[in-house]
């Protein structure tokens, strides 16, 4: 489906399931949502159905909370398929204002030169696009109101340095569950400090924690049921109750919130909870390296559960990274230390540029990298 497709009101007003990015045949009986498949970040492979009123619920708020006007112009970066790209079109058909696709493979330079031109005011990048651009010594041009980083952590010296050329980033906190974004940075911090977190809640959620510390959220935006499909057959199941309890841990206060990580990635070296991809975050600060050069995996292990795993991409030399572990096991915990590093030829990515930790953790305890 092309862009253009959404931005008249006739798909906004008709009740058609679609599914985004399918190619097949629309299941028949199952209710009128748009769909977007989705495996979360180490799930089953599953598809979302969001209304189309909870779709401009999620746009309205989002284009509150940054400003947008009809005078605006959002840009378009990310595939169409991914409610994150197809959120930019919800926003651009909501505030009545201009959209620009960025529709050639991505290239920092070229891009900020295409942006440049176009007079963008609004978009969203994933780490590793910011760490390019940051990479390339890329200028923001002045056009540029707000830049919304999802789809991962942005490390802390990255995001300062995207500011110090200009690129306004706000973190940000959302899935496909609820039509993209949850919590994102307000305009207002961009003269302050890059920092990674709390992260202000938009309008149109409520946010609690459970007893295991899992987020919950509530809000009209929220994801109407779950498709799935096994052997052929397509099984539609309606989402129950107010709230929904997400896999991410965190703490909520007041209308901030503090996200510490996903509850099944979590595990237990010697007794003591770990999560791996804060130990990346943490390695990927020391070597100043991009958003996913480097992933933290952990594998089974006899005596202490199990045991963590640097995965790294062949272009930079093990020594490298030696060097990387050396120093940050200079005042680690002995439970978070890194027990062996691999190197790869190349990460396996998703669209979005997310590190397949499942594939990667099977590959290592395999033996086969």
């Amino acid at each position: 489906m092309e862009a253009s497709a959404l931005m008249g009101p006739g798909f906004w007003t008709e009740d058609r399931p679609v599914l985004m990015g399918f190619s097949g045949s629309v299941p028949e009986g199952i209710p009128g949502l748009v769909y977007f498949k989705t495996s979360g970040s180490t799930g089953e492979p599953k598809w979302i159905g969001l209304s189309r009123e909870a779709l401009l619920a999620s746009a309205t708020a989002v284009n509150a909370h940054l400003h947008v006007s009809r005078g605006s112009c959002w840009v378009l970066t990310l595939p169409l398929h991914h409610v994150g790209g197809f959120g930019v079109v919800a926003r651009t058909y909501q505030a009545g204002c201009r959209m620009e696709h960025f529709a050639d493979k991505w290239h920092a330079e070229n891009f900020a030169s295409w942006l440049a031109d176009t007079g963008g005011t609004h978009l969203s990048l994933v780490p590793t696009q910011v760490h390019d651009l940051v990479a390339a010594g890329a200028k923001a041009p002045e056009s540029l109101k707000a830049v919304v980083v999802g789809g991962g952590r942005l490390p802390e010296h990255v995001g300062q340095a995207a500011r110090d050329l200009g690129w306004p980033v706000l973190a940000s906190y959302g899935m496909t569950e609820a039509c993209s974004q949850i919590a994102t940075q307000d305009l207002e911090l961009l003269g302050q400090p890059y920092v990674t977190r709390p992260i202000n809640l938009l309008s149109c959620w409520d946010a609690a924690t459970d007893a295991d510390v899992r987020l919950m959220i509530s809000g009209p935006a929220l994801f109407s049921g779950t498709l799935r499909t096994h052997g052929g057959e397509w099984k539609y199941e309606e989402r129950r109750g107010k709230w929904f309890t997400s896999s991410d841990l965190g703490k909520v206060e007041g209308r901030q919130l503090w996200i510490e990580g996903r509850a099944d990635t979590f595990v237990k070296i010697l007794g003591e909870l770990v999560d791996p991809v804060a130990v990346e975050n943490e390695l990927l600060t020391i070597a100043a390296a991009a958003p996913g050069s480097a992933v933290v995996v952990a594998i089974p292990d006899k005596r202490a559960g199990f045991k963590l795993v640097l995965i790294h991409e062949n272009l930079t030399p093990s020594s490298f990274w030696e060097e990387v572990i050396r120093r940050y096991h200079e005042s680690c915990a002995g439970y978070r230390r890194i027990a062996s590093i691999k190197g790869i030829a190349s990460i396996p990515r998703s669209e979005l540029g997310k590190p397949q930790r499942a594939l990667l953790s099977r590959f290592a305890e395999q033996g086969s990298i």
